[in-house]
């Protein structure tokens, strides 16, 4: 006898979808509409993929997508090992695991243009600690007027500003390893990184496969922090896509270049990680058919 399907559940889900329509699926062919036409006060002239050849073909855009890859593979190579670092160092239960816990959140609940402002007051000369620190020492430090100044600083302020969130995912990994795990390795007198080898790092890879795609989208949008902070200068040395974009569109009102733009700019970013996603998953559907064969 067949077992009848109930489909009322989809109900449940019907509200969703109708938002999900009016917030993204509806802007999203709005935008797609305005890049491929040429907007003349109330005219609109039909170009085709005339602004999506330009915008690939302008040099600020070249140089805004190589900085922002750049940044964001600088700051995934030092918050990914950085975070597990920490995660590794912090107490597993207790009161200290709650207070390390509650401390290291609070650069996560800082807003974005926040955090800009207060790195911008940070590196000041005349009243910043790190700034006067730093020209103490008898370096001539500034974030307006020399550009790998500023990119260190960003960096450092992303790396400050991000690295926990990398941490608290390692930890929650971390702490759902069984302890039998532990155990049959203290018994075979495994040594420390054999433990993070062969028991820690397999059990964090799914939780760090959402960390990295996580940071990486984030870090390919970011836009608050730096513009806060530098304002995209010195000249164009920290200016990034999302930067270029804001001015394209809401200070040029380039609305079909805009839009083309924008559509790029999603794409890249919905290719760089599904390839990434999809490569993780070989790696492990691999791993898992070899030691299914031994």
């Amino acid at each position: 006898m067949s077992k009848v399907k109930n489909n009322k559940a989809w109900l449940l889900v019907l509200p969703m979808l109708v938002l999900v329509s009016f917030s993204a699926i509806i802007p999203l062919m709005t935008v797609v509409n305005y890049s491929l036409q040429d907007i003349l006060g109330n005219s609109a002239f039909f170009v085709g993929t005339e602004w999506f050849e330009k915008t690939l073909n302008d040099p600020r855009f070249q140089s805004a997508l190589l900085r922002q890859f750049g940044f964001s593979f600088t700051i995934l190579a030092i918050q990914i090992p950085l975070g597990i670092g920490i995660a590794l160092l912090m107490p597993k239960k207790g009161w200290q695991a709650s207070a390390v816990l509650i401390l290291i959140t609070l650069p996560l609940l800082v807003p974005w243009s926040v955090v800009g402002s207060m790195w911008q007051i940070f590196t000041r000369g005349d009243i910043g600690l790190m700034g006067h620190g730093i020209r103490e020492l008898g370096y001539t430090y500034s974030i307006t007027s020399n550009a790998t100044d500023a990119w260190i600083t960003i960096i450092l302020m992303d790396v400050w500003h991000w690295t926990p969130l990398i941490a608290l995912l390692c930890y929650s990994g971390l702490r759902s390893i069984p302890e039998a795990y532990y155990q049959a390795a203290r018994i075979d007198r495994a040594s420390k990184w054999a433990v993070f080898r062969y028991i820690q790092l397999p059990k964090l890879t799914n939780v760090l496969v959402i960390g990295v795609l996580l940071r990486f989208m984030h870090s390919f949008m970011i836009y608050a922090e730096p513009f806060v902070l530098t304002g995209g200068g010195p000249g164009s040395s920290t200016t990034f896509l999302s930067q270029s974009l804001t001015t394209m569109a809401i200070a040029q009102q380039d609305l079909g270049p805009s839009a083309a733009f924008s559509i790029i700019y999603f794409l890249i970013i919905l290719a760089v990680s599904y390839v990434f996603y999809i490569g993780i998953m070989n790696m492990q559907k691999e791993k898992a058919t070899k030691n299914g064969d031994a």
